[in-house]
């Protein structure tokens, strides 16, 4: 064979590798659970990306949602103890701090249980929700507890990725770990949205089947906790525990119209809309919100 011939079979044969790498699956790479208390699911990759600054504000700070607070607190220390704890869905009002309970919880309990088993948190993105028996499978046999958090978890008319979610809470073969749970934010209660649930209603041979088939997503979460529009009196009392919180320089009868009028421009009172106007009050005042 001349050298030619052979120089043309060894660039086919590297082609061919080439292709074959490409073909092949991704390297799945242990995670360093040691890493961090909080990670990020990255689905394409298959690992966890360590998160040494969370974004979250202290549970003192979250007001207006006492029963909500309690509730979940008291299920993640159980949890985190290694006690039955059920999967908890916080549906309701945006900007009333569903997702930063979450992230102020596990914070509380993670500080409490400091050794060994701390409790970790790890997000799940909306749209990698069908990689979640994946994700739980990777940590079955870790030695940390771990909240799995998925945040303005919802399903849209055309999207059967929450049949995945409810094999993976319960309905797998494998069924949930024991040393995982999930908790999920969502403006909606069942997670669906209403036309979808009454299309299948109008539509299906067995309307009540149907439609069953839908809400019993929502089943799979032992804990439902609600969250309403707050009251005035609660709007302000999240005003008062920032300020206090921060330490503002700034006098009640001064902070209050002001803040009062700042929720009726923006037409609604929540948390979120309490932050805001600290953001802006203390901007104005020329002090960083740290702590």
């Amino acid at each position: 064979m001349s050298q030619d011939a052979v120089n043309a079979l060894n660039e086919k044969l590297d082609k061919l590798l080439s292709i074959m790498e490409r073909l092949a699956p991704p390297e799945v790479h242990k995670p360093d659970i040691e890493a961090a208390d909080c990670f990020v699911w990255q689905a394409e990759q298959s690992t966890l990306q360590p998160i040494s600054k969370v974004n979250r504000v202290s549970i003192d700070l979250i007001r207006g949602v006492d029963r909500a607070r309690d509730l979940l607190l008291e299920n993640t220390r159980r949890f985190a103890r290694g006690l039955p704890a059920n999967n908890a869905l916080l549906w309701g009002a945006r900007g009333m701090g569903k997702s930063s309970l979450v992230k102020a919880v596990h914070a509380a309990v993670a500080e409490e249980h400091s050794g060994v088993d701390r409790l970790k948190l790890i997000e799940i993105h909306r749209e990698d929700i069908h990689s979640l028996p994946q994700l739980m499978h990777q940590l079955r046999d870790a030695p940390y507890p771990f909240i799995l958090f998925c945040d303005d978890l919802s399903f849209d008319i055309d999207d059967t990725s929450y049949k995945s979610l409810k094999a993976a809470l319960e309905g797998g073969v494998e069924g949930r770990p024991d040393n995982v749970i999930f908790y999920a934010t969502s403006n909606r209660r069942h997670l669906l949205p209403r036309d979808m649930i009454e299309n299948e209603r109008s539509t299906a041979i067995n309307p009540a089947e149907a439609v069953e088939e839908k809400v019993s997503l929502s089943d799979r979460f032992g804990l439902w906790l609600g969250f309403h529009k707050c009251s005035q009196d609660e709007y302000l009392s999240m005003l008062e525990g920032y300020i206090a919180y921060y330490d503002l320089p700034v006098e009640r009868d001064l902070w209050q119209p002001d803040a009062l009028e700042w929720a009726t421009t923006r037409g609604s009172r929540s948390g979120r809309v309490a932050w805001q106007y600290v953001q802006d009050l203390a901007g104005r005042l020329g002090i960083r919100l740290q702590k």
